[in-house]
């Protein structure tokens, strides 16, 4: 019965065709183009440069030569609403490309600009998009600071504008804050900044088995998490989003876990959101109340018995707001929540197999991982693409209504760079 259950599941979800976009931050950046079928099968249509360059398979944040999901970040590709432009990050070289959408969705490069933050090192760290429609004003967040938001004025014609100012999610006490993704409320009453460290994990360096380390010790001889969040409740910001697109002062939450990594608003609550922490390991629901201010739920822990950190980091919110996809970098797999009322459960905890890479990069539990990253959930929730860098692959999934996945196809993707997933 359980799998005559299953085929009913996955003969009724049957999407309707569109198109998805990944940029490869390669040296020479370039966003792939597929073409994605009824059945959920995805064929490259072209590959475009974006005119500006990736970091490649160097990851910046760690100074690791070569390894997966070198943004440390999300939201990387967005599309203006009315789904004109394509705008993605440059990593290398802290600049951000527009692209214009057809009607049949291949892409035609319009501008390519500077952030406004100069590359110091081997390569930048743009690495997430927003865009505030009333105002034409997109907000790229850098994994350093102090400048780590830089905002972009689009015209009608889709081309960049930098304006000349920068925020910070650094506090008095903590300088070399790490933020990781950034997103515009729907009301564009705030803009929200996840975090995952306090200071960078290239600072503390790598144990011999190539993953970080977490834990640094201060003066006194005492040991302390350099996750952010983690016990200090500053981890999440919130700026003000002023009627010009620029910022007010930011106030800082106790997101209620460690690095507090990805922000996911609820489609038909748009007060509403569901954050994602990578040492956490877990999620938690955040409303945003009259007067702008910001409470955070409890949060739901996913079973760590394969080791902590599970640096559950990326969220796919179902489009009719029941399921919540959450990606375990660590753990090399997916679990699954259902939105319960104003609350969290688990539904599949993991909802997909382990996908293995090739050896050669490690979680921050010490784990072997194929270092998931980006996913994206199609409009009708009938499938989810997530991204295994190590594995050198993009998998498909046909979702269940138990939140449980079964993959139904999967891509060759450039080894350890890929970065963003957007589609329609």
């Amino acid at each position: 019965m359980a799998k005559e259950a299953m085929m009913k599941d996955m003969s009724v979800a049957k999407g309707k065709p569109g198109h998805l976009y990944m940029q490869t931050n390669e040296i020479e950046n370039a966003i792939i183009h597929y073409e994605r079928s009824s059945t959920g099968a995805l064929t490259e249509v072209e590959r475009i440069k974006t005119g500006g360059a990736g970091s490649g398979e160097f990851k910046p944040i760690s100074g690791q030569e070569s390894a997966p999901n070198a943004f440390e970040g999300a939201g990387s590709i967005i599309f203006t609403p009315d789904r004109r432009f394509l705008f993605t990050t440059n990593g290398g070289d802290n600049s951000v490309s527009t692209f214009r959408i057809s009607e049949d969705g291949r892409l035609s490069l319009i501008d390519v600009k500077p952030t406004g933050n100069p590359v110091e090192g081997r390569s930048g760290t743009a690495k997430s998009l927003a865009f505030a429609p009333s105002t034409r004003t997109l907000f790229v967040l850098h994994s350093f600071g102090p400048d780590h938001l830089r905002l972009m004025s689009v015209d009608a014609e889709g081309k960049l504008t930098a304006r000349p100012e920068g925020y910070t999610v650094n506090t008095y006490s903590k300088r070399n804050r790490v933020a990781t993704m950034v997103v515009v409320s729907p009301n564009e009453e705030l803009v929200l900044v996840g975090t995952t460290f306090d200071e960078p994990i290239a600072l503390t360096g790598l144990y011999p088995d190539g993953s970080p380390i977490l834990w640094v010790q201060r003066a006194g001889g005492a040991f302390h998490s350099i996750a952010s969040n983690a016990p200090d409740p500053d981890g999440l910001a919130a700026f003000p989003l002023q009627k010009d697109g620029s910022l007010g002062t930011a106030r800082f939450y106790d997101a209620k876990g460690g690095s507090p990594f990805y922000i996911g608003f609820l489609h038909e609550r748009p007060d509403t959101f569901v954050i994602a922490y990578a040492v956490g390991d877990g999620c938690a629901m955040g409303t945003i109340e009259k007067g702008g201010t910001v409470n955070i739920g409890p949060l739901v822990k996913i079973d760590t018995s394969a080791g902590v950190p599970s640096e559950l980091c990326w969220l796919a919110v179902s489009p009719d707001d029941r399921t919540v996809y959450a990606t375990n970098f660590g753990y090399s797999n997916i679990s699954s929540y259902h939105i319960n009322g104003r609350g969290l459960e688990i539904a599949c905890d993991p909802a997909c197999p382990r996908v293995p890479g090739d050896g050669t990069a490690r979680g921050l539990n010490g784990t072997v991982t194929s270092g998931p990253a980006d996913s994206w959930i199609t409009s009708d929730g009938a499938y989810l693409y997530q991204i295994y860098g190590n594995a050198a692959k993009l998998v498909g999934y046909a979702t269940q209504s138990d939140g449980s996945l079964t993959e139904i196809t999967s891509v060759k993707i450039p080894y350890n760079s890929p970065q963003g997933l957007a589609g329609f």
